[in-house]
């Protein structure tokens, strides 16, 4: 999980951005879209061609949109029940296609069936990790942490690519299995926090001890 002074810097960077968007009129949900396309149209093109390099390029400029979108709701002094369920549908969208088209790579071009294998956990258990924040939630439970989230997922993904297209030996394998790895126990780690919760929501609030209370 990114640090708190990360997602402070984060911020200071997107901020302006946020606030030039929103005196022109844009709305957060199309910057939210328009990055969930552009994400997923680059990593469907570049990733399955073995342009590895330019993909993760392109695709980390898509993502950063994803940041702005926030900012923009922040500088707009409002979010909308709507745009959160738009944000986390377009993240899982984006998401999927970055690992689907590394899949592809590794099982077309690439001729790496071994990767091909800790790219898909990584696409499930991203999945998965999500899913399972999203229905404790709704559950009214709590699911938050972990390991890896959206965010490291991303970075892992998208650094290791890169370097691979760079002609770093070994730089996708070493991160597609340590992310597969991560993410598998974190889907642990999230089903252990929903465990806990719902253990505290059955067992309800501690009564107060009369003796304390003459």
């Amino acid at each position: 999980m990114l640090n708190v002074f990360a997602r402070v810097q984060v911020n200071r960077a997107t901020e302006p951005v946020g606030r030039w968007l929103v005196a022109r009129k844009v709305t957060p949900d199309v910057v939210t879209v328009v990055g969930t396309v552009g994400s997923v149209a680059a990593a469907l093109w570049f990733l399955p061609q073995g342009q590895l390099f330019a993909g993760a390029a392109v695709v980390a400029l898509f993502v950063l949109l994803d940041l702005v979108d926030g900012a923009m709701a922040r500088a707009r002094g409002y979010s909308t029940p709507f745009g959160a369920v738009l944000d986390s549908t377009c993240d899982r969208i984006a998401d999927g296609a970055l690992f689907a088209a590394l899949t592809w790579w590794c099982l077309g071009v690439g001729g790496e069936r071994g990767l091909g294998v800790a790219a898909l956990l990584c696409l499930v258990s991203g999945q998965i990790v999500s899913y399972i924040k999203a229905r404790a939630e709704g559950a009214g439970l709590s699911a938050d942490g972990g390991l890896v989230e959206r965010a490291e997922r991303l970075i892992v993904a998208l650094v290791g690519s890169a370097l691979h297209g760079l002609g770093v030996p070994y730089a996708l394998h070493v991160a597609l299995w340590l992310l597969a790895a991560a993410s598998v126990w974190t889907v642990g780690q999230r089903l252990a926090a929903v465990h806990r919760s719902a253990r505290d929501a059955q067992a309800g609030p501690v009564p107060p001890d009369p003796a304390q209370n003459p």
